[in-house]
């Protein structure tokens, strides 16, 4: 449904997306990673056909998303990363407004969705905390039932309970077999949302993977409480592992690859009192490909 290929487009300071190519299917949910200045902005404007590429190409539903934007956006489902509003027009008055523009003549959804994320639409949008803001521009991508959204940074602005309610909404849009792109911060709603991953690092995609299968296949967190934590420490050391955190009773080992069998055999060359896995979360990976410079 979306296919971005060779996608490149350069800024004068020298940043921009290299070479970008990636597929979203028909009905799948992709998170898209990256820090700020990573490219995640830069690809979704460029798949809504508001800057022109250097070379490559993007397309919606086999639409051209230059030559053809006019016509894809009409359906399209689109929550900013920065969101404007018109100046001096109450929320009520917003909606309305682009039910107009796109022909919207059913507002059951918009009805459902104001309720869901507990949305007070009266009142001027100038006015509003940035929650409210964002609760608008949530609606207004989705009220009128999209096939395909692409979301830049949705739940920013949104306290915990909104978070947890819009992933619910995703949940619920991709059980209708909608597409979706989704750039975020968000590690947990990445998790719970997405099908597939993409990291972008420095304006190149440096991963394209299975949510779960990316988990799976990076390093492994183990903390190890051993009797005598000296003689274990310098055991483990010696084997060539990973150290992490060492407390006075315990340690941290990470191991990658097919290191667990090693690990097990090291592990029973002293005692051992408690074993646990450490949890490893999208945002431990995300760190992993970009370090100190990604915080």
């Amino acid at each position: 449904m979306i296919d971005v290929n060779g996608l490149t487009l350069k800024y004068p300071s020298g940043k921009g997306i290299f070479d970008v190519n990636f597929k979203v299917n028909n009905g799948e949910v992709v998170g898209y990673l990256g820090p700020n200045g990573a490219g995640k902005t830069t690809t979704i404007r460029a798949l809504l056909g508001f800057m022109r590429p250097d070379s490559g190409k993007c397309s919606i539903g086999g639409l051209d998303c230059t030559e053809d934007a006019p016509q894809i956006q009409k359906t399209l489902g689109y929550i900013p990363g920065e969101i404007t509003f018109l100046d001096g027009m109450n929320g009520d008055e917003f909606l309305k407004f682009m039910c107009d523009m796109r022909g919207t003549r059913d507002f059951t959804r918009q009805k459902q969705l104001i309720e869901m994320f507990e949305l007070e639409t009266k009142g001027n949008i100038k006015k509003f905390s940035k929650g409210m803001k964002q609760k608008i521009g949530i609606v207004t991508a989705f009220m009128h039932n999209p096939d395909v959204l692409l979301l830049d940074e949705p739940t920013s602005g949104l306290d915990p309970l909104m978070q947890n309610r819009f992933v619910e909404l995703i949940l619920e849009e991709k059980k209708k077999g909608k597409t979706i792109l989704m750039s975020s911060h968000m590690f947990e709603e990445v998790e719970r949302a997405c099908d597939n991953v993409l990291i972008i690092k420095d304006g190149k995609i440096v991963v394209q993977s299975d949510v779960i299968e990316l988990k799976n296949s990076q390093r492994k967190g183990f903390i190890i409480k051993p009797a005598d934590m000296t003689s274990s420490s310098n055991i483990l050391q010696n084997a060539g592992f990973e150290i992490g955190t060492v407390t006075k009773d315990s340690i941290e080992i990470f191991i990658t690859g097919e290191k667990t069998d090693l690990f097990i055999k090291t592990a029973a060359q002293f005692k051992v009192l408690n074993l646990e896995i450490k949890a490893q979360s999208l945002e431990d990976i995300f760190m992993q490909f970009y370090g100190k410079e990604g915080k």
